[in-house]
């Protein structure tokens, strides 16, 4: 495989750190050409000494000088302000746009990148929840542009390849259940932060780690699925895996079925992505299967999480129904990290959000940014 040119949208995040490390530790494959972060300029500065790039993009521009005063590499192009990364994204030097931004600031990257025509490996769901019927009209999706990084969905890739749409009886998409799968509906009045932060399995960000809390996460990726390859979403079904081993099934028409199986490491979907659809060695974590592995299955309790049918019926009503979802459920969210909100007001916000802002079948980039936007106003509002 020759030396592959990344630019990382995010390089500072969780996907991002990880991706980080995998250049890092390849140079003969990959080469990290663009670094861009929000606001932790301390990490960037450090990605970008160690890595060299030829770009550097620092979107929170009052920490310019203490980004620059702990460079000791300077890059061809250093940028400031969040409209650099729609500059990077069309002007950079890269073979493959790693878009690991965090909520729906990150759909501009991706929409750029296909209508250019690039390749875009894809961390950032939400690209894909609020504009999927507009990603899967451009160019660069209908070439095959558009790579996964979600564990499920690599999952769902690596398990087709080779394979016939037609062929395709369901998609089986597992979820780990997160901290609260065995709790009741009066425990989960009296959940806190630090309850929802602490996954059994996997080391997120905080807001993908409430998201797989509500089990949001799998509504999100249920959505995903259904653009990524073009299924109907009763065609996907969601069921708890709490080891989180199998990250998803297919199953086909003649009864057979199809799993990815591993360790819960998202290095094995970042670097897939990376390198599909070839691989390359790499010491990840391997499962043992000389010693008793125990794989459970149980299906979802959609009375206990709501925010997962929540998902499925905005993604059914289609037009910017699953826009308003995102947003909603961006702004319960984050009010639910300052404790503004108890997490049981999280799907509350949501579902009102879903019943009373207008849908509409007329989707374009600026009616999503429209309807964006005033969700996120209704919802900040809801519940003072």
């Amino acid at each position: 495989m020759q030396q592959k040119k990344i630019a990382i949208l995010g390089s500072t995040g969780s996907i991002g750190t990880q991706a980080v490390e995998i250049i890092s530790s390849r140079p003969e494959y990959f080469k990290a050409t663009t670094l861009t972060a929000n606001s932790s300029y301390e990490k960037l500065a450090e990605q970008v000494n160690t890595l060299k790039p030829n770009t550097a993009v620092l979107c929170d521009k009052s920490c310019e000088k203490n980004f620059l005063d702990r460079l000791k590499f300077r890059p061809q192009n250093i940028l400031f302000g969040k409209d650099a990364l729609e500059q990077v994204t069309l002007e950079a030097d890269y073979d493959i746009l790693l878009n690991s931004l965090v909520g729906f600031s990150g759909f501009n990257s991706t929409y750029k990148a296909l209508k250019a025509g690039k390749k875009v490996a894809l961390a950032n769901k939400e690209s894909l929840v609020v504009g999927g019927e507009l990603l899967s009209k451009l160019e660069g999706f209908i070439n095959g542009n558009l790579i996964p990084v979600d564990s499920e969905h690599s999952a769902m890739l690596q398990s087709l390849t080779g394979e016939r749409k037609s062929s395709i009886q369901k998609i089986i998409i597992t979820a780990s259940g997160g901290p609260f799968k065995n709790y009741t509906r009066d425990q989960l009045m009296n959940v806190n932060v630090k309850d929802a932060l602490n996954h059994p399995n996997w080391d997120m960000g905080s807001k993908i780690t409430i998201d797989s809390a509500t089990m949001m996460n799998k509504g999100l990726e249920i959505i995903e699925a259904k653009w990524f390859f073009d299924l109907p979403i009763d065609q996907i079904e969601p069921v708890v895996h709490p080891q989180s081993i199998i990250h998803s099934i297919v199953e086909f028409v003649d009864g057979s079925s199809k799993a990815q199986l591993g360790p819960p490491d998202m290095k094995v979907p970042i670097l897939y992505a990376l390198t599909y659809p070839d691989r390359i060695d790499f010491p990840n974590k391997t499962l043992n299967y000389s010693k008793s592995l125990l794989m459970e299955f149980e299906p979802v309790n959609f009375n206990l999480f709501p925010c997962i049918q929540l998902a499925i019926e905005a993604a059914k009503e289609e037009g910017l129904a699953p826009a308003i979802l995102n947003a909603a459920n961006e702004i319960a969210v984050e009010r639910f990290l300052n404790s503004e909100i108890r997490y049981i007001d999280i799907p509350k916000i949501i579902e009102n959000s879903l019943t009373n802002i207008h849908n509409s079948k007329d989707i374009c980039p600026e009616t999503l940014y429209e309807v964006d936007k005033e969700t996120r106003e209704y919802a900040n509002a809801l519940l003072r």
